[in-house]
């Protein structure tokens, strides 16, 4: 029968779709060698370096994006570019890999994993939110970003109109957004 450990990996992982990371088991009073009986038990189940799933919650459209965010070490990664689009339904975009802004300071010292591309910048508070628990560039930022990274104008254009649609984007946020693709 699980024990209180266990519990408190349910109640963080909860909010998290599943995943929880060492770092915030540690937060919870949880040791590292805990998580690491836990995952040899299949309770949990170790997704990447610090960040572990527990099997028994379904698997949401959402868990790839939150996998990813928690991802970097000791920072929190915010779901960017395309896959800030994609995760809102706001374009046809269908990135084949999970976008992910971290800050500049950031430096990766191991391996990234195959389905991530990771983006480096300091992102502004008002830059940031969140989808369902997960956080993200807001829209405006993501198109910024997707117009640098010479996302096609059609693309950008539509998620300029479903971000107006579902209230997203402000009317001058769209002014603006539409003179950048224009360019």
């Amino acid at each position: 029968m699980p024990g209180r450990e266990y519990d408190k990996v349910l109640d963080a992982a909860a909010d998290q779709h599943g995943y929880l990371t060492t770092a915030q088991a540690r937060m919870l009073g949880i040791r590292r060698d805990t998580i690491r009986k836990m995952a040899a038990r299949d309770a949990l189940e170790r997704v990447s370096w610090g960040v572990y799933r527990v099997p028994t919650f379904p698997l949401s459209d959402f868990a790839p994006y939150m996998e990813a965010s928690l991802w970097p070490a000791g920072v929190v990664g915010a779901i960017s570019h395309e896959s800030a689009l994609a995760i809102r339904e706001l374009s046809d975009v269908n990135p084949s890999k999970v976008h992910l802004t971290v800050p500049k300071r950031f430096r990766v010292r191991r391996e990234i994993p195959r389905h991530l591309v990771v983006h480096h910048a300091d992102l502004a508070e008002e830059e940031l939110t969140s989808v369902e628990g997960v956080p993200t560039t807001t829209v405006r930022r993501a198109i910024e970003d997707c117009h640098r990274k010479h996302l096609g104008p059609a693309l950008l254009r539509q998620a300029i109109e479903e971000g107006q649609r579902q209230g997203y984007l402000r009317t001058e946020d769209v002014r603006e957004l539409r003179e950048l693709v224009l360019r």
